[in-house]
């Protein structure tokens, strides 16, 4: 079974098992610490072991990393998966319509397949290396917008360290601030927000793989708070600064974090 074919059976099956659970206070219940140092809730850890169970089965690749379980052997020969069984869970728990399954698939380092699934609304968000990003099927581009002041940017800092974001906070038109990171960096690819920054330092690479390459495969820019090229660590336990746009007021918008 192909990747993009495996995502979307797992999908299915996520959605099913974990609709009853959405705005429930069982669905948050707290199993164990995750491997990234977070709560893992009811609500992850079943979606994430339908995902485990459905590509060991009908695609597997030779490793996985999750923010729950870790870093664990599929039996194949090649490939890693990085995956967030359910990005937003917090949102998912409080019944809140903004949460995700996200899936990353890379070669010797680089991701080249990219899925992330709208649990909420059922929307399709794909990317391969090289052949662009689709929503629903349908091909989709970053917005037009080149300046700050009429852009709008999903905006994230650490509650206790305001600072560094008030500069830009003053310049853009409009603040977004959704709850799920893989959701947010697909709507920077589909023009529906024209940036994402994340400078809390928490973002990890399972949170973003799949984002990331769908954002840049729509013609977007992906790079730390510096503006220099985003390096993730397999380390789930290890997050990063982000930032995401629609490449056109990138320059500035790094200028005005600095």
């Amino acid at each position: 079974m192909e990747f993009l074919e495996c995502c979307e059976t797992a999908a299915e099956k996520v959605t099913a098992a974990i609709s009853p659970l959405i705005g429930t206070e069982e669905g948050g219940n707290v199993i164990k610490m995750g491997a990234d140092g977070t709560p893992t809730e009811a609500i992850d850890e079943i979606a994430e072991e339908i995902v485990i169970e459905c590509f060991r089965r009908d695609c597997p690749c030779r490793d996985l990393i999750s923010e729950e379980i870790g870093h664990i052997d599929m039996g194949g020969s090649t490939g890693t998966l990085y995956l967030d069984p359910v990005d937003g869970t917090h949102n998912a728990v409080t019944g809140n319509p903004f949460y995700a399954l996200s899936v990353a698939y890379a070669e010797s380092g680089v991701t080249t397949k990219a899925y992330v699934r709208d649990l909420a609304h059922g929307e399709t968000f794909y990317a391969e290396l090289g052949k662009g990003a689709f929503c629903n099927g349908r091909r989709v581009n970053v917005s037009a917008t080149s300046l700050l002041e009429k852009s709008t940017i999903s905006v994230y800092c650490k509650k206790f360290d305001p600072e560094t974001i008030l500069k830009i906070g003053t310049k853009i038109r409009r603040w977004r601030l959704y709850g799920a990171s893989a959701l947010e960096l697909c709507y920077v690819g589909c023009g529906r927000l024209d940036g994402f920054i994340d400078l809390r330092n928490t973002l990890r690479v399972t949170d973003a793989a799949a984002g990331i390459l769908f954002c840049t495969e729509a013609g977007g820019r992906v790079t730390d708070k510096n503006g220099q090229p985003v390096h993730f660590t397999d380390d789930v336990s290890r997050g990063q600064c982000l930032i995401a746009t629609n490449g056109k007021i990138h320059n500035k918008a790094v200028e005005y974090l600095r």
